[in-house]
């Protein structure tokens, strides 16, 4: 009988359920991870197995196969290490394989046990209640999934800490969300002199939630005035908190947790590239429009911009949303 543990894939800011079963079989000892993984999770099965030796365990001389099911969907990252090795316990007894029916789990191991942290724990933590399963992640991402409301957050500093709470030698509180912060002061349109007219225009884009497109002489003040429309907009509401949060956390942008209600502003340079703006890339990650979302994207000396990074824009302006398509999946 296979052991299983769920976890969650990442597809743009949604987070889609797998399975990770396990299974010791008769055979060469050897380990086996399927499921359609990406070059990180080949590699955890070296990660797993010094973890496990770093605990004083030996991975049994039997056959593992580990698969991520469903099999047809790709998966990237390291965060499939942790459930891989609580799947692998629960099929050793290390821990009771029953416990584990209430839990998603994410992290990476480092090859002394310890669980360290990785991206997506907001997001992760929403799916998993969404669900009505609690999320097990890496002590470093606790304060951060504990935003997520009701869901149930076990954060562990290590497999031998998630052994004995499971075992009940030790019991893990819930972790408290992170701070509220505030950034630095934002540039204030106080401090502009003159320009009457380009100062109404920009209170109407900002009560609005128009686009604005300044044009005129160099050294005219237009970047000046673009860079203090942050300090006319409202604070997220906590809807909006939520969503740009999980984007945020998607590209590992939260430190220890921390939230702020104040708008996003995004500058990239003029040199940035359609998948830079977009997002793409290996692992197709948010670009500066999603990072931007809720707030302000400023592209300052737009004609220096790629004409096809201009171009990319027009569907985000258009629908709200970015798609990028590959050829195995679309994600928005």
């Amino acid at each position: 009988m296979a052991a299983r543990v769920v976890t969650l894939a990442f597809n743009g800011v949604e987070a889609v359920r797998v399975d990770v079963q396990v299974q010791f079989t008769g055979g060469e000892s050897k380990f086996f991870l399927v499921g359609m993984g990406d070059k990180a999770i080949s590699e955890s099965r070296e990660r797993v197995r010094a973890a496990f030796s770093g605990l004083g365990l030996s991975l049994p001389s039997r056959r593992i196969i580990a698969n991520l099911a469903p099999a047809d969907l790709p998966k990237e990252g390291s965060h499939y290490d942790l459930p891989i090795a609580l799947a692998i316990m629960a099929g050793m007894n290390v821990i009771p394989p029953d416990v584990l029916d209430d839990w998603a789990a994410v992290g990476e191991l480092s090859l002394d046990g310890r669980i360290t942290a990785v991206a997506g724990a907001l997001p992760a933590a929403v799916a998993a209640g969404a669900m009505g399963l609690g999320l097990i992640c890496p002590e470093a991402c606790g304060p951060e999934a504990a935003w997520a409301g009701e869901t149930r957050i076990l954060a562990a500093r290590s497999l031998i800490g998630l052994v004995n709470h499971f075992r009940g030698a030790q019991v893990m509180g819930q972790p408290k969300p992170g701070p509220m912060i505030s950034s630095a002061r934002s540039p204030d349109l106080k401090d502009v002199k003159g320009q009457e007219s380009a100062k109404r225009a920009l209170e109407i884009a900002a009560a609005g939630g128009h686009n604005l497109l300044y044009v005129g002489p160099p050294g005219s003040g237009k970047s000046m005035l673009a860079q203090r429309l942050p300090g006319l907009l409202p604070p997220l509401t906590s809807a909006e908190l939520l969503e740009t949060s999980m984007i945020h956390s998607l590209a590992g942008l939260i430190a220890k947790g921390a939230l702020t209600r104040d708008r996003p502003f995004r500058a990239p340079h003029h040199s940035a590239t359609m998948a830079a703006l977009t997002g793409g890339g290996v692992r197709v990650k948010p670009g500066e429009v999603s990072l931007a979302h809720n707030g302000v994207l400023f592209l300052d000396e737009l004609p220096e911009f790629a004409a096809q990074a201009l171009d990319s824009l027009r569907q985000p302006l258009e629908t709200g949303e970015v798609v990028v398509a590959r050829a195995n999946a679309d994600v928005r």
